[in-house]
């Protein structure tokens, strides 16, 4: 359990560093919230890294497989951080964005390494738990670049707070240095070509060509509104008139621990609910809990509204990542854990690095308002996805606390149904 608290702070800082503090460097310089939009996109090896999660299943660096490609990708990542703050963000836009998209492929590396190491080391009754502490220090990993960062930002120069920011990477470095490697237990392969295919057709021919093609529409759009609507929310809070020192100790505390508890609540709530109905009360939640953005804009620069906005939507924000990481679970095969779900995260990774490359546009044509409600009803299509990958009453018993019964089609979904 304690490595899987450091496999999540390791996992979450490069990630929050590309989505939180980024986009309050490149808004402190003037730059246009068009071109800090854009930068959604080197979020694009989030997406792709089901890609290389093959080749990494085959090749052992130092240290071994799991262990070595980790302790590779966080060397990589801490030069890589220190790095930008060398960067001048007004004149050399193209410049970040390239040390951007390659902290976002290093960290998308780590995490592929990461997710196979912890599906290895813990037992099968110890995944529920082990997970979720290793998404909860995922989060609290965000406090780092979201908090402490930006209130360094308003003391020291930027190359210092990222050099510091860089840092953090050691929690990493110590794990992967002094951890033991877990025994290869893959099944051995004939050839490369077997190792590339051999996941991605197990899985269309376990659930059919259409059930996963819509399990695929949904991992996508689930999320979306609620992506979209805290892709530019830095950018957001500063237009509003609050200070990076406010916006560090009020705004990223506000949505850390509320996030924190939504995802322990949520899990506990799907011992009971069962995933498929936790998805569609949480979902719910989400999308909800979008509008208060809006209010928020309407409102203006008030710390306790502030507060208030950002604790609501962050506690559906964990609701709904602990029901949508619990779906991706149930959905994966154990033989082929690591690229399965390295595919599934990167679909569901397609909103942060995609859809949201537009918001900047959206916000300078339709002003803030106006965007969040669009972001809510952008959240609807994840819903009515729901009708067909996870209806109401079609789960299984056996699945309902998530864990250990390999998923089912939608065509079984749909056969028990039928039977009730």
């Amino acid at each position: 359990m304690l490595i899987c608290v450091m496999t999540g702070l390791a996992s979450g800082m490069p990630l929050y560093l590309l989505i939180q503090l980024v986009p309050a460097w490149l808004r402190s310089a003037d730059v246009s919230l068009a071109e800090i939009g854009l930068f959604s996109l080197v979020g694009l090896p989030y997406t792709w890294k089901f890609l290389w999660a093959p080749l990494m299943d085959r090749m052992s660096p130092p240290l071994g497989r799991r262990r070595g490609w980790m302790l590779l990708a966080q060397v990589g990542l801490i030069a890589s951080i220190g790095t930008l703050g060398y960067i001048d963000p007004l004149n050399q836009t193209a410049l970040v964005a390239i040390f951007a998209s390659l902290i976002a492929f290093l960290s998308a590396t780590q995490d592929v390494a990461i997710d196979a190491y912890r599906r290895e080391i813990l037992p099968d009754e110890e995944l529920g738990l082990g997970n979720a502490i290793h998404v909860q220090a995922y989060r609290v990993a965000g406090l780092v670049p979201g908090s402490l960062s930006l209130i360094l930002a308003d003391l020291l120069p930027w190359v210092w707070v990222f050099w510091m920011t860089a840092g953090f990477m050691g929690v990493g470095v110590v794990l992967s240095l002094t951890a033991t490697e877990p025994e290869n237990l893959s099944p051995a392969r004939q050839s490369f070509r077997e190792s590339l295919v051999t996941p991605f057709s197990e899985y269309f021919g376990r659930v059919g060509w259409r059930g996963a093609l819509l399990a695929l529409f949904f991992m996508v759009v689930y999320k979306l509104g609620d992506n979209m609507a805290t892709a530019l929310a830095t950018p957001f809070y500063l237009d509003l008139g609050f200070s990076m020192t406010e916006i560090g100790l009020v705004a990223k505390n506000a949505a850390l621990w509320p996030a924190v508890a939504g995802g322990l609540l949520g899990g506990l709530m799907m011992l009971r609910l069962g995933i498929n109905r936790a998805l569609w009360v949480f979902g719910f939640v989400q999308m909800i809990s979008i509008l208060g953005f809006a209010w928020l804009a309407g409102v203006g620069a008030q710390l306790w509204a502030l507060a208030a906005v950002i604790a609501f939507e962050y506690f559906g924000v964990g609701l709904g990542t602990a029901a949508l990481t619990a779906f991706i679970a149930r959905e994966s095969s154990r033989a082929f854990a690591a690229t399965q779900f390295a595919l599934f995260t990167a679909f569901a990774a397609l909103p942060r690095s995609i859809a949201n490359a537009s918001t900047g546009f959206i916000v300078e044509s339709t002003g803030w308002v106006w965007f969040f409600l669009l972001c809510t009803v952008l959240a609807i299509p994840g819903m009515v996805a729901l009708i067909w990958v996870a209806p109401w009453r079609g789960e299984a018993p056996e699945q309902q606390a998530g864990g250990t019964a390999e998923p089912s089609s939608l065509d079984s979904v749909a056969e028990r149904r039928a039977s009730e």
